[in-house]
């Protein structure tokens, strides 16, 4: 299966997941916990790299980490601002 990417990068999630994990205070690991909890297998180096660009996110996976952050998945695609 080839994956693409966009302007150089896997997903548009990974700087928002990375703001939001860092306003919550969680740690990678902390955050691969939460995800594990909610039926998305996934480890800290995956968290790593979709922060960084470098990891594709499945839909179903963008999903959870919009319920574990408290935000929307419009705000984790960049396409709102958050408001608190």
């Amino acid at each position: 299966m080839k994956i693409y990417d966009y302007a150089g990068e896997e997903n548009l999630c990974g700087d928002r997941i990375y703001q939001r994990r860092s306003a919550l205070r969680l740690s990678q690991a902390d955050l691969a916990a939460r995800m594990q909890v909610n039926g998305v297998l996934i480890e800290r180096e995956a968290i790593s790299k979709i922060e960084t660009g470098d990891r594709f996110v499945a839909d179903y996976a963008l999903m959870v980490f919009a319920k574990v952050l408290g935000v929307s998945i419009q705000w984790l695609l960049g396409q709102e601002e958050k408001t608190e």
